[in-house]
């Protein structure tokens, strides 16, 4: 009640005028009430103390349990405490989540609710926030929030058997005449010793039975790396089909990305461009080099989970409608010295690429231009894969350049069609 103050002075007033103790008697009552509230609120807002706990990682299909605990621990208690939480639209609906309890001294309760995860992206979690007040609602409500958590949900995976990727090697693992690497998981000898050889290369059982120190001789191989260029840009993809689209191209990346590292135990990099929520909403280039760990796939998975599309549509308006310079949407700029193109992309980070490598292009539109670039890859000695994922119909003069090029373009339609590449 914010005018209790202004009441409480005109009463005050009356009772100085009227001369009637009873007035007096009230005016007193009702400050000491208004007081004690304000006081007990406060101290109230002091001994609060919020948690909320989750795993802040999911795949499409799963769900995440997320707990909320408060406690007082005062040795006041909390006459009411109004907890709201906000949430994605995405996640749940209602998009929020809210409570009101009351707390006794050292007191704790803890409450759940669950999030569906159906669609990947980045989604930002509360913050949270809880007022309190007095019983009787006399004194200004006191309010405090705790800070916002995030979730990320990854792209869906689909599984494959096998890979029928390009490559300059004829084999996943090439025999080499020069140790340009070595394979540890294949051994063709010993040797001896030498000075700066690692211990982890002694073979302990050999030097037993020879009675000297002995290492192990790996079978040198040139191992296939790969590179998955994918393309956000709004402009190469249908209008009518430009989100579906664009989500089963980051689907096929994933899957790729997945099937190289886990199936196959070989290295894979991303290089795409979009909008990342991370970076101020700015259009970004963002690229990893490729290797086989785990981490490294997380990392992959965790880029394709939140960056979004990039460009302009032309929007379309009714014939009485006037098209005013400021009804133009507003897009993302890009930082600074990002404002490449999918072709430029290509030609600088495929020098990522040792020679031998693969480079996959995933987009929905095949151009001369593009053409020319898988043209300059194959120059550069690496092998090269196009997919179009819901392309618009086949361009006669593509498929000449393919042809060409000796290329085998593959087309994906439907998550189920990843299988078959």
């Amino acid at each position: 009640m914010p005018n209790l103050i202004p009441l409480l002075i005109g009463l005050f007033l009356l009772a100085a005028l009227l001369r009637i103790d009873t007035y007096f008697s009230l005016v007193y009552l009702l400050a000491a009430v208004y007081l004690l509230g304000r006081a007990w609120s406060r101290q109230s807002m002091r001994q609060l103390l919020t948690e909320r706990r989750l795993i802040n990682r999911a795949f499409p299909g799963e769900q995440i349990q997320v707990e909320l605990r408060v406690s007082n621990e005062g040795w006041l208690p909390v006459p009411w405490v109004e907890m709201h939480d906000s949430l994605p639209v995405d996640l749940i609906s209602p998009p929020y989540y809210r409570r009101v309890i009351t707390l006794m001294p050292h007191q704790e309760q803890t409450f759940e609710y669950t999030l569906s995860c159906n669609k990947r992206g980045y989604y930002v979690i509360g913050p949270m926030i809880w007022r309190t007040g007095d019983l009787l609602g006399f004194t200004p409500q006191e309010a405090g929030h705790q800070q916002s958590e995030y979730i990320i949900v990854y792209p869906r995976v689909v599984s494959l058997e096998s890979l029928g990727l390009p490559t300059r090697s004829p084999l996943a693992q090439l025999p080499a005449p020069a140790p340009l690497f070595e394979d540890p998981t294949r051994v063709t000898g010993v040797r001896e010793y030498q000075v700066g050889d690692s211990p982890r290369r002694i073979h302990w059982t050999a030097s037993a039975s020879a009675g000297q120190l002995l290492v192990k001789r790996y079978q040198p191989a040139i191992a296939r790396e790969t590179m998955i260029f994918l393309d956000l840009n709004q402009a190469s993809y249908s209008i009518q089909r430009m989100v579906a689209a664009s989500e089963l191209a980051i689907v096929t990346a994933a899957s790729l990305a997945n099937h190289i590292v886990l199936r196959e135990g070989l290295a894979v990099g991303l290089t795409t461009q979009g909008i990342d929520p991370l970076q101020e909403e700015q259009i970004r280039t963002l690229c990893l080099p490729p290797r086989r760990e785990r981490a490294h796939l997380m990392g992959i998975l965790e880029i394709l989970a939140r960056v979004e599309t990039y460009g302009q549509r032309p929007e379309t308006k009714s014939p009485s409608e006037k098209v005013s310079p400021t009804d133009k949407p507003r897009q993302p700029m890009p930082a600074e010295g990002e404002d490449l193109d999918l072709i430029d992309l290509v030609r600088r980070d495929s020098t990522q690429l040792s020679w031998g490598g693969t480079a996959i292009l995933i987009t929905g539109q095949e151009t001369p231009e593009l053409y020319d670039a898988l043209l300059y890859l194959r120059q550069q000695g690496l092998a090269v894969a196009l997919i179009l994922v819901m392309p618009a119909p086949p361009d006669p003069e593509g498929r000449a350049h393919a042809a060409a090029l000796g290329l085998r373009v593959h087309h994906v339609w439907r998550e189920e069609e990843i299988r078959l590449v």
